[in-house]
């Protein structure tokens, strides 16, 4: 970055997750791209699942034979107890694309950090912008880093601060959110020689749960239901959720098969986060645009998060790129991109929980049948 008073960028971008860090360094390599992030390490986050046709993404953007050397899990299928009381088994052996991959998550986030820098971008940790105003075609920030104040032009600025979208509703963008769905999770090891390659997904009265293998051994145990039913209390305690998981005797079963244990207490352990489906109008705006989950929120059990955190970091940097050009279709062109990908998904989950009518009367279900 040079420095005239101000730092100058031609993007700045503001989160340095999945979505931030892919739109970084496909876009770094052209342009000067400061990344933003209010943490100074990686977060604990939920979300380990990427689908098989990552591997096109990560091919595109040059990645795919550094990703194999990270060393992830591979998913060979899932397990479901979904629509009646018997487990079915589907496995991704006639997938073109191969399997998908269970991934250490704080590796993988970090992993996409290092290659942007590498490519490239600056990245500033701690830091988040105060202000943000126009400053002639551009923009001018205050960002707080380290206990300073910095001033920051840009030409472009990128949203990718998850679900809340932080920037851009500064911007005037409106977050519609469809639902209130919440996930409560806890990590934890498996015994050594008995994990298994299958995701595991079990449907129960007020909600589903989830569980898959991760690198080294470990294990996520995920349960959702909405925010405003009484289950909510057992998702966002740990020790709770963990007394309600008998209650789903196939997962049960399957957990203690593979000799699961809990992790103990402290940090890492799990979490609380929110986890339903929204859509940020619009995804774009004059001299702006928004990434991931910062314009698409898409419900875990799609499977679709990370995948879509890539997809987008990638489909906008090329808008991006176009833009700084020149080009006033390239943003616009780049939000219209995303509705048709909204309204699949819209469709897609509707299907999914449609096929769960057992408990159709209970609210968690009855809400989904309905929508």
């Amino acid at each position: 970055m040079i420095r005239t008073g101000a730092i100058e960028a031609d993007a700045v971008v503001v989160g340095a997750g999945p979505a931030g860090a892919a739109f970084a360094l496909n876009l770094a390599p052209l342009r000067r791209v400061l990344v933003l992030d209010r943490r100074d390490g990686l977060a604990v986050r939920i979300g380990e699942s990427l689908a098989p046709a990552a591997r096109r993404l990560l091919t595109d953007m040059g990645l795919w034979e550094a990703f194999l050397a990270e060393g992830h899990s591979p998913c060979h299928g899932g397990r479901s107890v979904w629509g009646g009381p018997l487990p079915v088994e589907a496995d991704n052996l006639r997938d073109l694309d191969g399997p998908g991959w269970h991934l250490d998550r704080g590796r993988f986030d970090g992993w996409l950090r290092r290659v942007a820098v590498s490519r490239g971008a600056a990245l500033l940790v701690p830091a988040q912008p105060l202000s943000v105003d126009r400053a002639g075609e551009g923009w001018l920030l205050e960002v707080e880093t380290a206990g300073r104040r910095l001033p920051v032009r840009a030409r472009l600025l990128v949203d990718a601060g998850g679900r809340g979208s932080p920037l851009a509703k500064r911007l005037g963008a409106r977050r519609t959110v469809s639902d209130r769905l919440v996930c409560g999770w806890v990590h934890g090891m498996d015994a050594p020689g008995r994990q298994s390659g299958l995701t595991w997904i079990e449907a129960e009265p007020d909600g589903w749960w989830y569980s898959a293998p991760l690198p080294a051994g470990r294990r996520v145990v995920a349960f959702h239901t909405d925010a405003d039913l009484p289950a909510a209390a057992d998702a966002r305690d740990t020790a709770s959720l963990l007394r309600r998981l008998p209650g789903c005797p196939v997962l049960s079963n399957s957990l203690r098969a593979c000799g699961f244990t809990p992790d103990g207490q402290g940090e890492g352990r799990g979490g609380f986060c929110a986890a339903h489906s929204s859509t940020l109008s619009p995804a774009s705006g004059e001299g702006w645009l928004a990434v991931g989950d910062a314009a698409l929120g898409f419900d875990p059990l799609s499977s679709q998060g990370i995948f879509n955190a890539l997809y987008t970091g990638l489909a906008a940097a090329e808008a991006a790129d176009r833009h700084l050009s020149g080009d006033p279709s390239a943003l616009p062109g780049y939000a219209a991109g995303l509705a048709p990908i909204r309204d699949a998904y819209r469709a897609h989950l509707h299907g999914w929980y449609g096929l769960e009518r057992r408990w159709r009367d209970r609210p968690f279900w009855s809400r989904r049948l309905a929508a």
